[in-house]
């Protein structure tokens, strides 16, 4: 059409980078990629204009999960420029706010300097944590059982879950420890507490990212303690019906905090701090009655091969 049909070009771009499950060549995301990118960077603040703009960036964030290269650099800036702009003057959705985020966030392994940019310039943790809260706010979380929630809530429910990927995300990539990370471990808690008595599947997306992040060897167990993620892993082993899965991945999230606990160093203040921040752990196991629900889940953690976990109360 030789660029008289703008719309119709978008369109297909979308369709395209939605639809294409396997590697996109570099020629075709020399056209779909900065296509996408100007619909992306429509600054009024229609309704119609925000959907095509959360349309572009849903694209483009499907785009990165093929580890697209080329153009890089150019459509990094210019989703650092969107989430700028949105931060000014609120113009982009709430689902195409998180989508720009993801594109970036989904970069962090290959790029290492945009974690500084993440979380120095454009605030990352309180953005995440404010998006989340007014999410969180929208939901009738004691919603009685059998009553179906309306389209709005179900979408603000969408959007919660895809924000706790995201959270999952950063703090499994990210290599520098800041108060940031507290927040964000804490974000996540809060929506697990909001969701644990009848949104399950929400309740064990947060206790499974939870337990994946503890993965990071980057992280320490303080930063688990202060941002309640040992309390919240409690109450996913102590919900009053036991979930199985929910369980499993609480259980695995101590795991593999006691392993960090027993790596032992030869740095003396170091050490000391490991066995002051081991005995916090163990005291907030105690007052939270880790051990009788230890003994009453005793077949279940036998049949996952669990032992592990003992080896801290006696370590």
């Amino acid at each position: 059409m030789k660029g008289k049909n703008e719309k119709l070009l978008a369109d297909l771009c979308e369709c395209f980078a939605l639809m294409n499950f396997f590697i996109i060549s570099d020629e075709l995301s020399s056209i779909c990629v900065p296509c996408l990118l100007k619909v992306a960077s429509k600054k009024k603040e229609s309704k119609e204009i925000q959907k095509e703009v959360e349309m572009a960036l849903l694209a483009l964030s499907a785009v990165e999960q093929y580890d697209v290269v080329q153009p890089y650099a150019l459509r990094l800036n210019d989703t650092i420029e969107i989430i700028k702009y949105h931060q000014q003057h609120h113009n982009l959705t709430q689902l195409a706010y998180r989508y720009a985020w993801d594109i970036l966030i989904q970069k962090i392994f290959f790029e290492r300097n945009l974690e500084d940019v993440i979380v120095n310039e454009l605030h990352f943790g309180r953005e995440a944590r404010r998006e989340l809260e007014e999410l969180t706010k929208c939901v009738d979380w004691k919603r009685k059982k059998g009553k179906e929630m309306n389209k709005d809530e179900a979408k603000e429910v969408l959007v919660i879950r895809k924000w706790i990927q995201t959270l999952e995300y950063f703090l499994y990539s990210c290599k520098r420890r800041n108060e940031e990370c507290i927040v964000l471990i804490n974000s996540v808690v809060k929506v697990f507490r909001a969701a644990k008595d009848n949104y399950s599947v929400v309740s064990y997306q947060c206790i499974k990212s939870l337990k994946n992040v503890t993965e990071n060897k980057n992280l320490k167990v303080e930063d688990f303690l202060k941002g309640g993620a040992v309390d919240a892993a409690l109450e996913g082993i102590q919900l009053p019906t036991i979930r199985e899965e929910c369980s499993t991945e609480s259980l695995y999230f101590f795991k593999y905090v006691c392993e960090k606990l027993k790596e032992k160093t030869e740095n003396k203040m170091e050490e000391a701090k490991r066995k002051v921040m081991k005995r916090k752990v163990l005291e907030t196991m105690e007052e939270e009655g880790y051990e009788d629900c230890m003994v009453s889940l005793d077949r279940f953690i036998q049949s996952k091969n669990f032992f592990q976990i003992f080896a801290l109360l006696g370590d």
